[in-house]
């Protein structure tokens, strides 16, 4: 089968968010979003001190999307109006269905602020279908024990499937629209071939490495933006590198967004504001 055309590669700059160091390949500049993939913030990699504050993200409200947070090093405590809460270590993975509407925080444990150490986390907003938006909201927290690996290339690749099905091994996150995701890990000389149906999104983020994918050498930080044509992935890691890989079928749907809201209409902006003011999203007190 052909292969995917690499369209062009986002390489995101660094920015500062209170005390973490981000970046942002998606949205970017002449890419609003990879339907339905709409927002990645990449933090880190970074060391905080010891006696730190750990991380910045306070109560504040979601509707209309799921959002997917990998945790590579450190720790994030979830907490919402849902009454969730949990804390996901390193190699850990936390999806929140935002669904109607919740107020949520993310920080860090009580024992990581005292200690401090290394932080590199991924946030990924993937869309919900209109029909979906309104449903009730769910969290999933899970532990790197719980999360399933693929062992490719004589074990040169590791595959952990959060969602959908890799080489048999099947994702334990049930997603309410049709995303798979997967972190892959490869030594130095490691390759993989991926088939990926031709009208499926691909997101797929270097997060550090070389490689040669479908030909073309990527190196560092970098969102790699395919046409909608091929069906074939062929990865080859010059240096150990990871990746995280995701695919899903477009919604096709009009987008209306304002921070943390994602709807279809402006109407239904508005009333997500109206409802967040009003207390119908629930309330979440800050732990400190």
């Amino acid at each position: 089968m052909p292969q995917r055309l690499i369209r062009t590669l986002i390489r995101p700059r660094a920015q500062s968010m209170g005390v973490l160091t981000m970046h942002q390949p998606l949205p970017a500049p002449g890419l609003d979003a990879l339907d339905p993939f709409l927002l990645l913030h990449h933090h880190g990699p970074q060391t905080f001190p010891s006696h730190n504050s750990g991380l910045p993200f306070g109560p504040h409200p979601h509707r209309g999307f799921e959002t997917v947070t990998f945790i590579y090093e450190g720790d994030v405590r979830h907490r919402d109006s849902n009454g969730f809460a949990s804390t996901i270590g390193r190699g850990g993975v936390q999806w929140m269905t935002t669904g109607r509407g919740l107020v949520h925080s993310e920080s860090s444990s009580a024992e990581f602020r005292q200690r401090g150490g290394p932080v590199e986390l991924i946030q990924l907003w993937t869309n919900l279908p209109a029909r979906s938006k309104m449903i009730a909201p769910h969290y999933v927290g899970l532990q790197e024990a719980d999360i399933p690996t693929a062992s490719l290339d004589g074990g040169r690749v590791t595959v952990a499937v959060t969602s959908g099905e890799w080489e048999g091994v099947q994702g334990p996150v049930r997603p309410v629209y049709d995303v798979e995701l997967a972190n892959v890990r490869l030594q130095a000389g490691g390759a993989f071939t991926r088939r990926i149906a031709a009208d499926r999104a691909v997101l797929f983020y270097l997060l550090n490495g070389t490689i040669v994918v479908n030909g073309q050498e990527v190196t560092g930080r970098a969102l790699v933006v395919f046409a909608p044509e091929g069906d074939e992935l062929s990865v080859e890691a010059r240096t150990d590198a990871r990746i995280l890989l995701g695919s899903a079928p477009p919604l096709n749907e009009p987008v209306a967004s304002y921070g943390p809201f994602v709807m279809n209409t402006q109407e239904e902006i508005r009333q997500a504001i109206f409802d967040y003011q009003n207390g119908l999203m629930g309330v979440l007190q800050d732990e400190d």
